[in-house]
């Protein structure tokens, strides 16, 4: 986050953040020679532009990473706030900052540029944009280097660490539930690592992006509605943090707002993109039968319930009615409806 910080800060102080590079706010358009040109506010610019939304949900939602490590804390009950709050802070920071201040001091075209567009060229236009020579060039390099290895290493211990909870909670097979003599989730790490190489075998690494942010904001949905599901059906469950009803209405508006996204946005990273992104997701369905029905014989293991301050027979109690299937439906017809209204 440090030379991110330094290139969201620095030229705002310096004045190189220039107004006419911010505007105007118009989406990007093609020309028939295939030349970038300034687009108009039309139903294109606006799916182009939730389609920017769209994929721009894959890193800034990113954070909630953070609670993957809710049980390795010292003091959950605490922690765990503490932790996803100051991270959603510090990336609301840095995904405002650094925009911006790319935008106004390189302008549209300098943002087309192909090395800022490949990357190959970013390291030098943050060097040129804090006013340092070779040395900063190469700092920011090696800095770069370790922040994306940081990256890598967060996201496959958070994801690992995710298997290994859903297989604890009887999501997934038992398989993921193994650690070794330090507590790190060994079975789940080398799952995670070898399915990450073979999705980097593919050639269209977007498209698989753009996939994987299909799933990725299906099972957002459905964990943001969990919040106000589990408060009305567990009401008595003891709760160290309770979200206040107004940030739970708020997720639920979000909820629905990644809804349309998803809708609107997906089928512009590739034909037919939204569509492998909701066969991907029902990949789950089969591997979740295997594990509860042939591997426990249809019932939660003890550790899940222990965890929820549930017994079995709470399960069979749903207070809340039909509401999460009503919530549902109207999650699938948005999208729907989003898909069919906005094209390019």
């Amino acid at each position: 986050m440090i030379p991110l910080l330094i290139v969201g800060i620095v030229p705002l102080l310096t004045g190189d953040v220039l107004a006419s590079n911010l505007f105007p706010l118009k989406p990007l358009a093609f020309a028939a020679d295939g030349s970038v040109t300034e687009g108009t506010w039309d139903m294109a610019g606006w799916t182009l532009f939730l389609g920017g939304l769209f994929i721009a949900a894959w890193s800034a939602y990113a954070f909630e990473t953070a609670i993957c490590y809710t049980s390795e804390f010292r003091n959950p009950g605490s922690d765990t706030s503490k932790a996803i709050l100051s991270a959603g802070l510090l990336c609301i920071l840095v995904y405002t900052l650094v925009p911006l201040t790319f935008q106004g001091v390189l302008g549209v075209e300098g943002m087309l540029e192909p090395g800022i567009v490949d990357g190959s060229a970013v390291a030098g236009a943050m060097a040129h944009m804090v006013g340092g020579g070779s040395v900063v060039f190469s700092l920011m390099v090696v800095m770069l280097i370790m922040a994306l290895l940081l990256a890598v290493m967060t996201s496959m211990a958070g994801s690992s660490r995710t298997l290994y909870q859903g297989s604890v909670d009887g999501w997934l097979p038992r398989y993921l539930n193994h650690v070794n003599h330090h507590g790190a989730p060994t079975h789940a790490m080398w799952t995670d690592l070898g399915f990450n190489i073979c999705l980097l075998m593919m050639s269209d690494y977007l498209f698989v992006l753009a996939v994987s942010n299909c799933c990725y904001l299906i099972f957002n949905f459905l964990n943001l509605h969990a919040g106000w599901i589990h408060r009305i059906d567990s009401a008595e469950t003891p709760r160290p943090w309770k979200c206040p009803t107004p940030i739970m209405v708020a997720a639920v508006f979000f909820s629905f707002l990644n809804a349309v996204l998803l809708g609107a946005g997906a089928n512009v990273w590739g034909e037919g993109t939204l569509l492998s992104g909701v066969i991907a997701a029902a990949l789950i369905l089969p591997i979740f039968a295997y594990r509860h029905y042939i591997q426990d014989g249809g019932h939660f293991p003890k550790e899940m319930l222990d965890d929820l301050h549930m017994s079995s027979r709470d399960l069979t109690v749903r207070r809340a009615g039909i509401w999460p299937y009503v919530a549902l439906a109207v999650g699938i017809g948005l999208v729907i409806a989003a898909n069919q209204i906005f094209h390019l």
